[in-house]
């Protein structure tokens, strides 16, 4: 029978560290667990929210409803040959776990996804990235339960609709499934990105002349703890904003008001501004208001210092958003989902 619990307070379920709570939680370690709750007539007409590390959510008030926290666990490796190799994780590992399961064993991929928060389950819904890698490059399919039917699918890397911090279940499969597992194709003769961020000067700085998989993960780490605040530590969901992808014409007009803008390109006629940078020069950078604010070292996170309230930092993103966009003309898009 599985342990249905009433008003649990949500505090250490998100890393904003907000303090709200669900009328119903329920913690899931199996796909029979899932299926019980989800055939449950108790309830079925309920609102659901199915939760991972909580890592990318903003809380706004208390949850009227059922949420289910995915613990699916598991590594195994299912595949191999001289190049390369197939990891299946279940949706409840914790994210860097997985990595540091790779690295340790030389696998080449996943270095410069170190650290990210969140699990698993979670990776390819945002089609999580970080210094030029994403999921999609290393995506090999994914098991999901339908909702509806209560069947399990597989979406190969086609059926996903990978984008920018975008799939297939943050549109037109949202709320239809809830994902199970996810393989991974890793290189046994991994190449490397160093050329992302600031992964080579950390290299160099280290002394490090001969790349390895795991030297580039300690390299992402001591990057990413420079400039990101700990959640056990300060409440936050790491890059709250997506970075806007805007046409090269309007950039072009961006720069001559603004030399210093920084841009990577995407293609031959839309490059990616970092949001970071925009909300900076707006003056955001080490805002304070009471119980929230921006971090003083990066402008992209947004943070909780102890008592703040979701609906706060939704108001504190929206003045972030209307004042990048009086200053620069472009529209921030927050990567965060509020509940």
């Amino acid at each position: 029978m599985l342990a249905v619990r009433t008003n649990v307070s949500l505090k250490s379920y998100n890393t904003f560290g907000i303090s709200a709570f669900a009328k119903f939680l329920v913690e899931i370690g199996s796909l029979e667990d899932l299926t019980e709750i989800l055939k449950d007539p108790q309830y079925q007409s309920l609102p659901r929210l199915f939760l991972g590390g909580g890592s990318n959510i903003l809380l706004t008030g208390d949850f009227e409803g059922l949420i289910v926290k995915i613990n699916l666990s598991g590594i195994d490796i299912i595949a191999e040959d001289t190049d390369t190799v197939l990891i299946k994780a279940g949706a409840g590992i914790v994210w860097n776990d997985l990595v540091m399961f790779a690295v340790a064993k030389g696998f080449g991929g996943m270095e410069n996804l170190s650290l990210i928060p969140g699990t698993v389950g979670a990776a390819p819904m945002q089609n999580i990235g970080a210094y030029g890698v994403e999921i999609k490059d290393i995506f090999e399919e994914l098991q999901a339960l339908n909702l509806k039917t209560l069947e399990v699918e597989t979406f190969k890397l086609e059926d996903c609709h990978f984008g920018y911090r975008e799939s297939v279940f943050k549109h037109e499969k949202k709320g239809q499934y809830v994902i199970l597992s996810v393989t991974f194709k890793l290189r046994k003769n991994p190449f490397f990105k160093i050329s992302y961020g600031d992964i080579q000067k950390t290299l160099e700085e280290a002394g490090i002349s001969e790349l390895s998989v795991k030297a580039i993960s300690e390299a992402v780490v001591k990057i990413r703890k420079s400039k990101l605040p700990d959640p056990a530590e300060i409440g936050n969901s790491g890059s709250f904003f997506k970075n806007p992808e805007i046409p090269k014409d309007q950039f072009e007009k961006l720069k001559e008001k603004f030399p210093a803008i920084p841009s990577y390109p995407v293609n031959e006629t839309t490059v990616k501004v970092p949001a970071g940078w925009l909300i900076e020069q707006a003056g955001w950078k080490g805002y304070r208001e009471g119980e929230i604010g921006v971090h003083a070292k990066q402008a992209l996170v947004l943070v909780n210092y102890g008592n703040g309230k979701g609906l706060e930092i939704k108001e504190l993103a929206e003045k972030i958003q209307k004042s990048v966009f009086e200053k620069f003309g472009i529209a921030l898009s927050p990567e965060v989902n509020f509940i």
